[in-house]
């Protein structure tokens, strides 16, 4: 399972901690490993970069792959990570869109998500406890 994050969260545990905790994104990911049977595997991942955020979207597609998605700032305005998480939708490959904080408690420009309308859900406001609601999410069966 792919859990990916974009930009500046590379900064977590440093940057804004009120906003969105102490845990580095290390410490996320070593809490996900320990939260899931041993025959699931997190591949998590983080970039600035849009583009390489895209390829990996591309490279779930093509894999199968259920991706959970926090696009950071990407969210608001990235219209090709949109069409790319849009290629999941089509390929019937689940997609769960997670922020740390609420972005409807935030500034105005964050109310607005071009992601969620392609995410199978989105969860957001429980801080690092989102990724490990999304997991559990995508490792119950769906009918």
């Amino acid at each position: 399972m792919l859990v990916l994050n974009g930009p500046n969260l590379g900064r977590l545990g440093s940057r804004e901690p009120e906003v969105y905790g102490s845990d580095t994104l290390a410490d996320i990911g070593a809490k996900l490993e320990a939260s899931v049977p041993d025959d699931v595997v997190i591949d998590l991942r983080q970039t600035d970069d849009e583009g390489v955020l895209i390829g990996w979207i591309h490279e779930a597609v093509d894999r199968g792959t259920p991706v959970v998605l926090n696009p950071a700032a990407f969210t608001h305005y990235s219209y090709g990570l949109r069409d790319a998480a849009a290629l999941l939708k089509q390929a019937g490959i689940p997609l769960v869109e997670v922020h740390l904080s609420n972005p409807h408690t935030r500034e105005t420009f964050r109310h607005t998500s071009v992601i969620s309308g392609v995410a199978s859900g989105v969860i957001a406001g429980f801080g690092a406890e989102s990724y490990r609601l999304a997991i559990d999410w995508l490792l119950r069966p769906h009918g």
